[in-house]
């Protein structure tokens, strides 16, 4: 049934990895985790298990992803942080699905995020038949996570209110959570393997800050940016071929397309070109993931409206509505971009770089 599913969970798309994995599996696993830390890590990160290729799924720092490990199999809270688009949550997907089997029992964190949405609520018809009771109990991600001994991922924590938040504290302590309306079983104690993955955005930061007191309860690791631009390409181009796939898009990735578009979200991500020039960075978050977004858009388009190949024009009114979505002021910035790192690139490797920078007249 994957097939019917706009995006298979983790544990759905790379079923087959994890079963090889888990079959051949000889590692020291914490209590109740369905793989070894050294089998999550290489599901994570690639390798050779037997005859068999697990593909690399996260591009970024190795060492990252093994002292997440380390956290959660010490039983300690593990805190992604850092900018928007750096594939926080899908490391924490790939943890929770390599780690428990599921990466579905999530808290989305928002300014409407309340306290039932995180810990339980009650099923009311239930409860007024039957009074307080366990059979009118709705468990949600927090008390589903302690019960099942699983992971649960708290995305977009800084978004929540802070008392909301707060109400953390005692469960990451005590590893017990209260249920006061329940006289008899109103104490549930957590299942090994219980723990709690959350994700923040740097720029949400402010917003919603974190007390100090939940802060002591994680491990926080920043996820930076990709760095090298060859990686971003071959990131945008792997992606696209999976998004293509997933929609049915009989396409192949243009890869000299999915190149100059990286070398682009890179000069404007750090504000420098390949020679060095100083580039006024736009406010707007220039990740890998919304350079995927504009690529597949642009591929997408060519697909449908266009003879298959990319139109550089499409591609450019992406970029466009990409960068200036936050910032009209972005929009003199990506115009002073085109008209000289993109010119120069234009005049001494020509090619695509003359043919882009031929769509500047978009830029309006």
């Amino acid at each position: 049934m994957e097939k019917n599913y706009i995006k298979p969970p983790v544990e759905v798309r790379y079923a087959d990895e994890l079963e090889i994995l888990k079959q051949n599996d000889k590692g020291k696993k914490p209590e109740n985790w369905v793989l070894s830390p050294k089998a999550v890590r290489t599901f994570i990160l690639g390798g050779k298990v037997g005859e068999h290729i697990i593909s690399r799924k996260f591009y970024g720092n190795d060492a990252l992803v093994e002292r997440c490990i380390i956290t959660l199999a010490g039983n300690r809270g593990l805190m992604l942080v850092g900018e928007p688009g750096t594939a926080k949550t899908m490391l924490s997907e790939l943890l929770s699905a390599a780690c428990c089997g599921v990466s579905t029992n999530t808290v989305q964190g928002t300014a409407g995020t309340t306290e039932d949405m995180i810990k339980y609520s009650w099923n009311y018809a239930l409860l007024l038949a039957k009074g307080y009771s366990r059979d009118a109990l709705v468990p949600s991600p927090l008390l589903v996570g302690m019960e099942q001994g699983i992971f649960t991922r708290f995305e977009e924590i800084t978004r929540t209110p802070a008392e909301i938040q707060d109400s953390l504290i005692s469960v990451m302590s005590d590893q017990i959570l209260n249920i006061p309306e329940l006289e008899k079983d109103g104490l549930i104690f957590a299942k090994s393997g219980f723990n709690i993955i959350g994700t923040a955005n740097t720029r949400d930061k402010g917003v919603n800050e974190m007390s100090g007191a939940l802060k002591r309860r994680f491990n926080f690791e920043t996820v930076e940016p990709v760095k090298d631009v060859r990686l971003e390409k071959e990131i945008i181009i792997k992606e696209a071929q999976n998004l293509a796939k997933s929609n049915h898009i009989d396409m192949p990735v243009d890869v000299d397309t999915a190149e100059l578009l990286a070398v682009t979200y890179h000069e404007l991500r750090e504000g420098r070109d390949s020679e060095g020039t100083v580039i006024d960075k736009p406010n707007a978050v220039m990740s890998t993931a919304e350079a995927v977004s504009v690529y597949y858009h642009a591929l997408s388009h060519a697909w449908y409206y266009g003879d298959g190949r990319i139109d550089l024009n499409v591609l450019t009114e992406t970029l466009l509505g990409a960068v200036c979505k936050e910032n009209k002021d972005d929009l003199e910035k990506l115009k002073s971009y085109f008209r000289t790192s993109v010119k120069k690139k234009s005049e001494k490797v020509g090619g695509l770089w003359k043919d882009y920078f031929n769509t500047e007249k978009h830029l309006r």
